[in-house]
């Protein structure tokens, strides 16, 4: 279907993992990575993408009637352990019972809620949740989130503590593309004293870039998104039922 595409000159299609899809055993979601080379521009385009097949038939999209759900609903990625990095661990002991892998935007108005409260309840039970934090601005919709999480990492990189829970703390507009203020609020809520010099350093940019490939691994694609224990919780609250 996709080789006769006449805008593409090359492609290359690799099956990256099966799962089932659950309550249908006989269905399996295939995620497939697509690696393109256009004709027009010969740009190499990467898409990431989930097929569903029952061994007759492939399709892209289905819908359970019982349970009025979209199957893309009922099938997710497991969270690799190789994702699990040191220098995520913002809470907790890496053996602690339960591990919660949380992918999140600052400025992301329901994340600006929701990840305070859930980081201020784990952070409180070292040995039963180890928290890992990874930085996902939506660039497109609060472009200032980027400037902040390079800012953010600067300062953890500096040895300070609760640098992502006080981020929730820091007020400007997700539209500002002044560096200059988002910065100045940043220090004023932090009590630090990032420089521009700071966000564009190595460190920071490679720290950036391991939270995005991990992100786009597990095809994240929405802020927040938690995984507990290597699994996608869609409730966002499998931490609160831990005893």
């Amino acid at each position: 279907m996709f080789a006769s595409n006449q805008g593409i000159k090359s492609l290359n299609v690799k099956v990256t993992n099966i799962t089932e899809v659950q309550g249908h055993d006989d269905w399996y979601a295939y995620y497939v990575e697509l690696d393109a080379l256009l004709v027009k521009d010969k740009r190499q385009v990467v898409q990431k993408m989930v097929w569903f097949s029952d061994g007759k038939v492939i399709t892209k999209e289905i819908f359970d009637i019982e349970k009025i759900k979209d199957m893309n609903e009922l099938v997710s990625l497991p969270f690799e352990d190789k994702n699990y990095k040191k220098e995520n661990l913002i809470y907790g002991n890496e053996n602690a019972k339960h591990k919660v892998a949380i992918f999140s935007d600052p400025l992301c108005p329901f994340c600006k809620t929701f990840v305070p409260e859930a980081l201020e309840y784990m952070k409180k039970r070292p040995n039963d949740f180890a928290v890992y934090y990874y930085h996902f601005p939506l660039e497109s919709l609060h472009p200032a989130a980027v400037e902040l999480v390079k800012a953010a990492t600067a300062l953890e990189l500096q040895g300070k503590k609760d640098v992502v829970l006080n981020l929730y703390k820091v007020k400007v507009d997700p539209k500002e593309k002044s560096n200059d203020k988002i910065l100045a609020e940043f220090n004023r809520v932090m009590g630090s004293n990032i420089k521009m010099f700071d966000l564009i350093s190595k460190e920071v940019g490679e720290h950036l870039k391991s939270d995005l490939a991990v992100a786009d691994s597990m095809m994240v694609n929405g802020t927040p998104t938690i995984f507990f224990d290597g699994v996608l919780d869609r409730t966002k609250m499998k931490y609160k039922e831990v005893k």
